[in-house]
């Protein structure tokens, strides 16, 4: 099963609809991700509808803000029940708040009981300058990780620029993981990101995701799946295709503690693989 674990639609009354919705045609599910511009209220509602528009394909992840959002358990179930969304995510630099912020592991605590994952799109391929970049720092999590050891946690962007971070957090917590949304015409940083990845033995950690629109998941499961070809004429380390196909073909959602029969269901109806994914 392919799961895209990365992606947003920053207009949900626009072509990026169609152009989502096509993207998603490469996968057996997506996660779309709730924006970090505008009313979150609002934000959210239009993400809950939309998904749920395509729920045999889409799950949602809503925003919040610790900071200003003062939720408890309650609260909190209640927003998710009446929303349906499956998830969260934070965007700790861009809304400018620390990771391990006493409103936020007050929030991380009702996370936790309820049983929700969340994403951390606190990294960027590029991050916009009024960022706070310390915030974007894979490390905070760290005391998040260990006070929620069962709240699964993962890392957007594989926490680019801070990746080296990223790969110790995956191997040190059992809770966290990691999301492979790679820039395919950046070979370098691809092959970079993977092969310390391999070495670090953390490859069962990382998620497939493409983070439309500024990645197409084809695009993306392509450069993947051809990575030894990336710096054929060269004498540099590979890994071995078989490590990389199981990070496209994981079931991110299952791995997230994500249930939706709907998904479960198309899983089940015969399918025809694509070309990039036969066996060569």
């Amino acid at each position: 099963m392919i799961v895209d674990c990365h992606t947003h639609v920053r207009s949900l009354d626009g072509r990026e609809i169609s152009e989502h919705l096509a993207a998603a045609e490469t996968v057996d599910a997506c996660v779309v991700l709730a924006t970090h511009n505008g009313s979150r209220e609002e934000i959210n509602r239009k993400l809950s509808e939309y998904v749920a528009r395509h729920s045999e394909k889409m799950v949602g992840f809503g925003i919040v803000d610790p900071t200003e959002d003062r939720l408890n358990e309650k609260g909190l179930a209640a927003l998710i029940e009446k929303l349906g969304l499956k998830g969260l995510v934070f965007y700790c630099s861009m809304c400018g708040f620390h990771p391990a912020h006493s409103h936020a592991m007050r929030l991380y605590e009702a996370v936790q009981e309820i049983g929700l994952p969340v994403f951390f799109h606190n990294g960027s391929h590029a991050l916009r300058r009024e960022a706070i970049l310390e915030y974007a720092q894979p490390c905070l999590l760290d005391e998040v990780a260990r006070a929620f050891p069962r709240m699964k946690i993962v890392i957007g962007n594989m926490g680019v620029p801070f990746v080296d971070q990223t790969l110790a957090m995956a191997s040190k917590h059992e809770n966290v993981f990691a999301d492979l949304t790679i820039r395919p015409h950046n070979i370098w940083q691809t092959y970079n990101i993977v092969v310390a990845a391999h070495e670090q033995d953390v490859m069962d950690k990382l998620l497939f995701g493409s983070g439309f629109p500024l990645g197409d998941a084809s695009e993306c499961i392509e450069t993947l799946l051809g990575f030894n070809m990336l710096l054929a004429d060269t004498k540099l380390p590979t890994v071995p295709r078989g490590s990389i196909r199981n990070v496209v073909e994981r079931d991110s959602l299952e791995l997230l503690g994500i249930e939706h029969e709907q998904i479960k269901l198309q899983e089940h109806k015969p399918q025809t693989a694509s070309p990039e994914m036969r066996d060569e």
